[in-house]
């Protein structure tokens, strides 16, 4: 006879599962445990449509936005997790974001080395050098997840990858998108490896992004928010080119200066 899962009830904000999960918020406990944690409906489900694996899912009856999704909860369970229910104000204890909707999982980290990447006959890169802001991340990764992008690759990267404002800004693109972390040295050899042209946006150059030929295998380059991109990564560009700035602002975000280039090269491979 086929036994049911038996599901935790947790109630007390002070009971040691919740301290686990709160101390994920902490890189240094992320690369500890080898966990991150997944908060959200739509980018838990995302996140399980990708592929990964929660080791265990906290829910919040209460909370959901509509008792169709009370559906993902066996699908979770299904995959081996453990599955906790908490009381609201349980949940309230452990969520990292304004207005919860009661699904918040840990799943284990996610694999970011360079040889992980897979490519495609003709690659289209995301290169981010030491972004810091985990809001700029995930705006990266949502225009690489809807431009089809191979992969982002953070290099000499200053935030981490479970960062949980990334996994929140990317909307779960996240887990959809392919990344990579490594020193800027690696990343260089890499890209020299498989043949991909670097394209770096810079002030002083003379061609314009649309006119220059980004049909080939390239990776886009974009730097910090404050110092751009360093100099070995303009040395190394095989190609520079201009945004066209009109205002009194000198530059544009590094999320929106990212998804023009790369919208540029959807554009031409287009045509």
């Amino acid at each position: 006879m086929e036994r049911k899962q038996q599901r935790m009830l947790i109630t007390s904000p002070h009971n040691p599962r919740i301290k686990q999960v709160i101390a994920l918020r902490d890189r240094k406990d992320r690369e500890r445990t080898g966990l991150m944690r997944v908060e959200g409906y739509e980018e838990l489900m995302l996140a399980v449509e990708s592929g990964a694996q929660p080791r265990a899912l906290f829910f919040c009856p209460a909370m959901f936005r509509s008792p169709d999704q009370a559906q993902l909860l066996a699908r979770i369970a299904a995959g081996g997790a453990e599955v906790i229910e908490v009381s609201e104000r349980v949940f309230a204890k452990i969520a990292y974001r304004d207005n919860p909707d009661g699904w918040l999982a840990t799943v284990p980290l996610i694999d970011s080395r360079l040889e992980s990447l897979r490519l495609s006959a003709n690659p289209l890169l995301l290169i981010a050098e030491s972004v810091e802001k985990p809001g700029n991340l995930g705006a990266m990764l949502r225009t690489a997840d809807a431009a089809g992008v191979d992969g982002l690759i953070a290099a000499a990267p200053i935030t981490d990858w479970g960062n949980p404002n990334i996994v929140r800004s990317s909307k779960g693109a996240l887990f959809s998108v392919p990344v990579a972390a490594a020193p800027n040295n690696s990343v260089l050899h890499w890209l020299r490896e498989h043949g991909i042209a670097i394209v770096a946006a810079v002030p002083e150059a003379t061609t314009r992004y649309t006119d220059a030929d980004l049909r080939g295998p390239v990776a886009i380059v974009v730097g910090e928010e404050k110092h751009g991109l360093s100099q070995p990564w303009l040395d190394a560009a095989d190609i520079q080119v201009q945004i066209p700035m009109r205002g009194r602002v000198n530059s544009l975000n590094v999320a929106t200066a990212a998804a023009l280039l790369i919208y540029e090269v959807v554009r031409q491979r287009s045509l």
